[in-house]
């Protein structure tokens, strides 16, 4: 269960950082005919993203071009997105991929309940401002207008970042339990509706009590009970934020497990996590990775990407020979 436990990222500030000296190898890398992609992994994966955004401005200053540009210009495929997506800052980077995951013809689901079931209320703020700065687009309307039902519902309120923060009531829990309880018994759409708004607002403290009176009340696991009493995409987001709630670590291994076994590679869910959780807690992703599924992240990487696309990720992952 949650309970505040220490986390660790794989990315850190470099230590005698010179921007200046960074963006001219990064020029020399770039430019001509030919790209030194080893030396862009090199630098790129070695700062964190303060770092690289300082990267971007001298090499602005000493090439009057821009860092980005040339990168979408110079690279292809997974590891250009790998290498781009490593320059935006961490608000514009999930504002990008919920850009991406609702333009177009479909939507992709899964990178919605991924974004918006894990993040904070500070991180939904800075991401709703990222996303109208990038797209003059508000993000909740885009949200309601490319979805639909109950999931709709639930992504709306979760992207209001009101959920209460380190607040705890014991005498409530039990209440809570059972509203929670009749809601998996009832499924009816006022039932949907208080389940939702109780997953979206309560405090991760709160509803770890909840849960833990709702084994008590139910004999059964909220993650199991939801699995049998809703279906769709509601029941994805619905126990995404559960699992969220319980141990993000461990859920975001159980999405890099999934997308690397369950569709044979899924690179843009593989890009997407390594990136946003790299200065978060990317290292105790691997340990629950590992923990649960016996491989390690860079063990599985190595076996299903190739090439500096592979390098890049391993470099994020921050693996070593020993993971192997």
């Amino acid at each position: 269960m949650f309970c505040g436990d220490y986390v660790q990222g794989t990315i850190f500030p470099a230590p005698n950082f010179n921007p200046v000296l960074d963006a001219e190898l990064l020029g020399g890398a770039l430019q001509g005919f030919g790209c030194d992609k080893d030396l862009l992994i090199d630098i790129l994966t070695q700062r964190c993203n303060t770092q690289r955004l300082l990267i971007a401005e001298a090499y602005l200053g000493a090439f009057s071009r821009d860092l980005v540009g040339d990168l979408k210009e110079k690279l292809s495929n997974h590891f250009k997105d790998v290498m781009v997506g490593l320059m935006y800052p961490p608000p514009s980077y999930d504002a990008h991929e919920l850009w991406h995951a609702m333009k177009g013809a479909g939507t992709d689901e899964s990178c919605l309940i991924d974004i918006l079931a894990s993040r904070t209320n500070g991180e939904i703020f800075q991401m709703r401002e990222a996303y109208y700065l990038q797209y003059s687009r508000d993000l909740q309307e885009d949200i309601y207008s490319e979805t639909s039902g109950h999931f709709r519902d639930m992504l709306v309120s979760l992207v209001q970042g009101t959920r209460e923060e380190g607040y705890t009531d014991p005498a409530t829990a039990t209440q809570d339990a059972m509203v929670l309880w009749e809601a998996c018994q009832q499924r009816t759409g006022e039932h949907k509706t208080l389940l939702q708004l109780m997953l979206c607002n309560k405090s991760y403290q709160q509803l770890c009590l909840v849960f833990q009176e709702f084994q008590s009340i139910s004999g059964q696991d909220i993650v199991d009970a939801i699995n049998e009493c809703y279906d769709g995409y509601f029941r994805e987001l619905l126990v995404a934020v559960v699992l969220c709630i319980r141990d993000k670590p461990a859920y975001f291994a159980y999405r890099l497990y999934s997308a690397i076994h369950d569709f044979g590679f899924h690179n843009k869910t593989v890009i997407r996590i390594l990136i946003a959780r790299s200065e978060i807690d990317l290292m105790t992703i691997r340990k629950r990775y590992k923990e649960r599924y016996g491989k390690s992240l860079f063990h599985d990487i190595k076996n299903f990407a190739s090439g500096h696309y592979e390098k890049a990720l391993l470099a994020i992952c921050a693996g070593d020979a020993d993971d192997y």
